[in-house]
């Protein structure tokens, strides 16, 4: 054995000496909480082997009922759509066309991060959002809302088929003409 794997023993025999000293004569002064239903264990000899006392919730409760688990489907974690637009959310991101069309992108953008709050799951709004940072010159923003639309638009095609349009669109701006080739593809496929 190493010097150091000698010490580590010590100082672990040295430790639970010490432990043993935490209970007085009366045996353990740890109580499970809650209370406990009956008095504590006393000391057993160094050569006498127990089963350890496990407490548990149930063994204090009169009655025993089985554990409620949820029941796991075989459905995917993802929605095959994102959320309908509700009239608050919708009346949002009519307010944010008029601005876009009056060339106030900032004002668009705020009420469609307002909407974005009230539909955080649909995909409109997200493709909404990446179009009023294009005309405000915010590419990397638009392309990243673009994804997460994309990522919310399930099975509408008509969505999806938006949604790669603009990335593409969004990309060539960018100067990235592969990625929006690539965009494209993923559009006309659809």
């Amino acid at each position: 054995m190493s010097r150091q794997s000698v010490f580590h023993v010590g100082m672990l025999a040295a430790l639970l000496s010490l432990a043993g000293c935490a209970s007085g004569p009366g045996g353990s002064i740890y109580v499970p909480a809650g209370g406990a239903s009956r008095a504590p264990e006393p000391p057993q000899a160094a050569g006498e082997e127990k089963e350890p006392q496990v407490w548990r919730k149930s063994e204090q409760t009169e009655s025993q009922e089985p554990e409620q688990r949820p029941e796991r489907s075989n459905k995917p974690s993802y929605q095959d759509a994102g959320d309908d637009l509700s009239p608050a959310a919708l009346s949002l991101v009519r307010e944010a066309d008029n601005l876009l069309s009056s060339g106030d992108a900032q004002g668009a953008i705020v009420r469609l991060e307002r909407a974005q709050r009230i539909a955080p799951r649909s995909a409109e709004i997200y493709f909404k959002l990446s179009e009023a940072y294009v005309a405000g010159s915010k590419l990397g923003p638009a392309e990243q809302f673009t994804l997460k639309g994309l990522s919310l638009a399930g099975n509408d095609t008509r969505l999806q088929r938006a949604g790669w349009l603009l990335l593409a669109d969004i990309r060539r701006a960018r100067g990235n003409v592969a990625g929006a080739s690539q965009a494209e593809e993923r559009a006309s496929a659809l």
